[in-house]
């Protein structure tokens, strides 16, 4: 399935219909391997991966009510680092869901976890995969929304969230200069 019709299948009728959840709470988006997510070794290609991820991140917000506030305000989301692990392989026409949570904050910008999940022999949820995303949130006008006034608009509270050091100084050293900084590329 292409990911536009992906995309607006959990936007309109997905999304819509799941439960509201509160901004700290996970959500859980289901999917199945379809063959145009395959790659030459019939597996889900490893970059689908992380388009299947924004649908998933877009159900969270959905569901949370903070795509309203964005909508309200004139915000959009954009991913600016993310790493992602592989476990095991996601065949042709298996059902599988993603988790996806807000996991806090640093000066600017939110961090997210999201796996990718099946049952196991047992019926218990196994990850599959699981990723860390980094986002900022822009404004339409240009700029970049500070987490303050995200946390204000959202009333979602700092203190509630942990993002573990290991994931923040993952944030940190994997940051590139600024838009307004030169980013020569050079091999050197």
């Amino acid at each position: 399935m292409h990911m536009i019709f992906r995309t607006l299948w959990h936007q309109w009728f997905v999304g819509r219909r799941g439960p509201r959840i509160g901004f700290g709470e996970m959500s859980r988006s289901r999917f199945r391997v379809w063959p145009t997510d395959l790659d030459l070794l019939r597996h889900m290609n490893n970059g689908k991966y992380l388009s299947v991820m924004d649908v998933g991140r877009f159900d969270l917000i959905q569901r949370n009510g903070t795509w309203d506030v964005m909508s309200r305000e004139a915000w959009y989301p954009v991913v600016v680092g993310q790493t992602i692990s592989y476990r095991k392989s996601l065949n042709p026409w298996q059902r599988f869901w993603i988790e996806s949570k807000i996991l806090g904050f640093d000066t600017q910008a939110v961090y997210m976890e999201q796996r990718f999940v099946r049952p196991d022999a047992q019926r218990r949820p196994e990850i599959y995969a699981r990723a860390i995303v980094r986002a900022r949130i822009l404004r339409r006008s240009g700029g970049v929304v500070p987490v303050a006034e995200i946390l204000e608009k959202t009333g979602a509270r700092a203190e509630e969230f942990h993002v573990p050091e290991e994931i923040l100084a993952w944030g940190q050293n994997t940051r590139l200069p600024s838009t307004r900084d030169e980013a020569v590329s050079s091999w050197d």
